[in-house]
Protein backbone atom coordinates (compact mmCIF):
# COMPACT_ATOMS: atom_id res chain seq x y z
CA UNK A 1 0.00 0.00 0.00
CA UNK A 2 1.40 3.40 -0.96
CA UNK A 3 1.89 5.95 1.77
CA UNK A 4 0.61 9.45 1.20
CA UNK A 5 2.58 12.20 2.86
CA UNK A 6 0.46 14.99 4.29
CA UNK A 7 0.95 18.73 4.47
CA UNK A 8 0.41 20.06 7.97
CA UNK A 9 -2.42 22.50 8.58
CA UNK A 10 -1.45 26.00 9.70
CA UNK A 11 -0.65 25.93 13.42
CA UNK A 12 -0.62 22.15 13.67
CA UNK A 13 3.18 21.98 13.78
CA UNK A 14 3.22 23.95 17.05
CA UNK A 15 0.88 21.40 18.61
CA UNK A 16 2.94 18.43 17.39
CA UNK A 17 6.25 19.90 18.59
CA UNK A 18 4.87 20.88 21.99
CA UNK A 19 3.40 17.40 22.46
CA UNK A 20 6.66 15.76 21.35
CA UNK A 21 8.67 17.77 23.87
CA UNK A 22 6.52 16.46 26.75
CA UNK A 23 8.54 13.23 26.42
CA UNK A 24 11.98 14.75 26.98
CA UNK A 25 14.26 17.50 25.64
CA UNK A 26 15.10 16.79 21.98
CA UNK A 27 17.15 18.27 19.18
CA UNK A 28 15.49 19.23 15.90
CA UNK A 29 16.22 16.01 14.01
CA UNK A 30 14.87 13.90 16.90
CA UNK A 31 11.66 15.96 16.92
CA UNK A 32 11.21 15.38 13.18
CA UNK A 33 11.90 11.66 13.53
CA UNK A 34 9.45 11.30 16.43
CA UNK A 35 6.61 13.02 14.55
CA UNK A 36 7.29 10.98 11.41
CA UNK A 37 7.52 7.69 13.31
CA UNK A 38 4.39 8.33 15.44
CA UNK A 39 2.39 9.25 12.32
CA UNK A 40 3.43 6.07 10.50
CA UNK A 41 5.46 8.18 8.04
CA UNK A 42 2.45 10.24 6.97
CA UNK A 43 3.58 13.53 8.52
CA UNK A 44 6.92 14.74 7.23
CA UNK A 45 8.29 17.93 8.79
CA UNK A 46 10.71 19.76 6.53
CA UNK A 47 13.71 21.54 8.01
CA UNK A 48 12.51 24.78 6.40
CA UNK A 49 9.33 24.56 8.49
CA UNK A 50 10.80 23.12 11.69
CA UNK A 51 13.47 25.64 12.62
CA UNK A 52 11.46 28.82 12.04
CA UNK A 53 8.72 27.26 14.16
CA UNK A 54 11.19 26.33 16.93
CA UNK A 55 12.69 29.84 16.93
CA UNK A 56 9.24 31.44 17.05
CA UNK A 57 8.15 29.19 19.93
CA UNK A 58 11.38 29.98 21.77
CA UNK A 59 10.70 33.72 21.31
CA UNK A 60 7.21 33.23 22.76
CA UNK A 61 8.68 31.45 25.80
CA UNK A 62 7.00 28.10 25.10
CA UNK A 63 10.32 26.27 24.78
CA UNK A 64 13.91 26.85 25.79
CA UNK A 65 17.07 25.71 24.02
CA UNK A 66 20.39 24.49 25.33
CA UNK A 67 23.45 23.16 23.53
CA UNK A 68 24.42 19.55 24.15
CA UNK A 69 25.82 16.43 22.46
CA UNK A 70 23.65 14.29 20.19
CA UNK A 71 23.61 10.49 20.07
CA UNK A 72 26.38 10.56 17.44
CA UNK A 73 28.50 12.91 19.61
CA UNK A 74 27.78 16.03 17.55
CA UNK A 75 26.90 19.39 19.01
CA UNK A 76 23.12 19.94 18.89
CA UNK A 77 20.59 22.36 20.29
CA UNK A 78 18.15 20.60 22.63
CA UNK A 79 14.69 22.05 23.06
CA UNK A 80 12.66 21.74 26.27
CA UNK A 81 9.07 22.59 27.11
CA UNK A 82 8.51 25.46 29.57
CA UNK A 83 5.58 25.97 31.93
CA UNK A 84 4.15 28.46 29.41
CA UNK A 85 4.62 25.80 26.72
CA UNK A 86 2.63 23.26 28.72
CA UNK A 87 -0.19 25.79 29.08
CA UNK A 88 -0.03 26.51 25.35
CA UNK A 89 -0.16 22.77 24.63
CA UNK A 90 -3.38 22.51 26.64
CA UNK A 91 -4.89 25.42 24.69
CA UNK A 92 -3.73 24.10 21.30
CA UNK A 93 -5.06 20.62 22.14
CA UNK A 94 -8.49 22.02 23.06
CA UNK A 95 -8.61 23.99 19.79
CA UNK A 96 -7.56 20.92 17.78
CA UNK A 97 -10.22 18.77 19.43
CA UNK A 98 -12.94 21.34 18.58
CA UNK A 99 -11.77 21.62 14.97
CA UNK A 100 -11.48 17.84 14.61
CA UNK A 101 -15.01 17.37 15.95
CA UNK A 102 -16.40 20.05 13.62
CA UNK A 103 -14.70 18.55 10.56
CA UNK A 104 -15.96 15.09 11.50
CA UNK A 105 -19.53 16.43 11.73
CA UNK A 106 -19.26 17.96 8.27
CA UNK A 107 -17.81 14.80 6.76
CA UNK A 108 -20.59 12.70 8.29
CA UNK A 109 -23.35 14.99 6.98
CA UNK A 110 -25.74 13.42 4.51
Amino acid sequence: MATTKAELLQGTLDLLILKTLTIEPMHGYAIVQHIQRRSNDVLIVEEGSLYPCLYRMEDKGWITAQWGKSENNRRAKYYSLTRAGRKQLEEETAIWERVHSAITLVLQAA
